[in-house]
């Protein structure tokens, strides 16, 4: 199969009438974290694809159980070729992440894990519109056949607020000490906000909107406020 004929698999066992309350709890679990979105959004359509992402990817039922791709490969693997089961393993590999660009060449972009440092190099044969070295965003790589791809869920952040970003970042990183996991997800949950806030009030300052003093963060962060 090809990598979309995989997905397209796993998501509709996934959003089948028997997992329908499970997919309801990680929209409901996801949205409350990044926000929900409008369909007049402009970030709609990514938003939605993010949100599968997650679900088919990382949701686990009481944060512990299988994810639906673990769940889909033991109700479902007998059924797939010896192929097919390697390849959707490798999917289980996945990488999501805040990721600055690093380079752009024809069929390729070149982005770095911005908390582990770590390059990966994407086959990208579409034109990203816009996209060009510096660029922060979050994105989900997918293996497939020795090769990365992104998904469909893509979150651009402005150029303007890439120094704040990376000192975020920084202070995050600094603040699990060494050897200490940073709060990956924490920041791009809050980064989410504030792109939709962007996105919502555009007579906003942007500076006003990528704020990461602690009081502006609890306050981004409903979740937070208790």
């Amino acid at each position: 199969m090809t990598l979309q004929a995989l997905h397209d698999r796993l998501l509709a066992w996934g959003t089948a009438e028997p997992r329908k309350d499970r997919l309801l709890d990680a929209r409901r679990a996801h949205f409350g974290a990044y926000g929900e979105p409008h369909e007049e959004d402009r970030s709609y359509e990514s938003r939605i694809n993010g949100m599968l992402d997650s679900y088919l990817y990382d949701y686990r039922a009481g944060g512990t159980g299988p994810t639906t791709l673990e769940e889909f490969l033991e109700a479902e693997g007998a059924s797939l070729t010896a192929e097919d089961r390697a390849a959707y393993l490798a999917l289980g590999q996945n990488v999501h992440a805040l990721f600055e660009v690093r380079r752009i060449s024809e069929g390729k972009v070149r982005v770095r894990d911005l908390f582990t440092g770590k390059d990966h190099d994407v086959t990208e044969r579409r034109q990203l519109v816009g996209l060009e070295k510096g660029d922060v965003l979050e994105a989900r790589l997918l293996p497939f056949e020795g090769q990365l791809f992104f998904s469909g869920a893509f979150l651009y952040h402005p150029r303007e607020a890439r120094r704040p970003i990376l000192g975020e970042v920084k202070r995050r990183k600094k603040a699990a000490g060494k050897g200490g996991a940073p709060d990956v997800a924490g920041l791009l949950a809050l980064l989410s906000r504030m792109a939709f806030k962007l996105e919502r009030y555009r007579n906003v300052r942007l500076e006003s909107i990528y704020d990461f003093s602690p009081e502006a963060v609890r306050l981004a962060m409903p979740a937070a406020r208790g």
